[in-house]
């Protein structure tokens, strides 16, 4: 009984968070060569996943800290951190190529922007959790939390695969600066306009 909830774990986190394997490739594309950036940027999935698991196990006892209405606004976090970004890029351009540091003491992307974009891309994925969480029983729901917190290794390992293959590291390296907004962007607008935040 316990492999099949460790499979439909599995399962489960691969379908709701497979689009977070281009975003990691990119943070970590972005903090090559930045001392601490690839820590920073585990660090922050992990900041970003545990808050969307511990607002999911929240709901499924009964409590919401957010609300189904508030969801979609998590799309701003991505977009503000997108267009950021793109600002930073065209700085960069101007200047003649030289990268402004992020203020995160050594380059590439900080734990809580990567914990944002996280938590705002995964905002979705409370919804699914919660309705599994909640008929899972508390035994089942620890099997859940585990395998969704070693998954989340995983992907990160995954994204460093990904950022640092030469074919893939090459296109990200020249490409990554003007990637990693757009990505940002539109996922913030998807969002947005998925969840009909503002009227959309």
């Amino acid at each position: 009984m316990e492999l099949g909830i460790i499979g439909q774990a599995v399962g489960l986190f691969a379908v709701t968070n497979i689009d977070d394997i281009l975003i990691l490739s990119l943070f970590f594309a972005q903090g090559a060569g930045h001392s601490g950036a690839t820590r920073r940027v585990v660090a922050g999935q992990y900041l970003g996943f545990a808050a969307i698991l511990a607002v999911a196990v929240a709901a499924a006892f009964g409590a919401t800290f957010l609300p189904g209405s508030a969801v979609p606004y998590l799309g701003l976090l991505p977009l503000a951190l997108g267009l950021k970004a793109a600002w930073r890029a065209w700085r960069s351009h101007r200047n003649g190529g030289v990268e402004e540091e992020s203020g995160t003491g050594g380059g590439g992307p900080g734990p809580w922007e990567v914990a944002a974009v996280t938590f705002a891309n995964g905002g979705d994925n409370i919804g699914v959790y919660v309705p599994v969480l909640a008929t899972a029983g508390v035994g089942a729901m620890s099997v859940y939390a585990v395998v969704f917190l070693i998954l989340v290794g995983v992907w990160c390992l995954a994204g460093m695969f990904f950022a640092t293959r030469p074919v893939i590291a090459k296109a990200l390296s020249g490409w990554g600066h003007i990637l990693l907004p757009l990505v940002l962007i539109a996922i913030g607008l998807l969002i947005l306009v998925e969840g009909g935040a503002f009227g959309l």
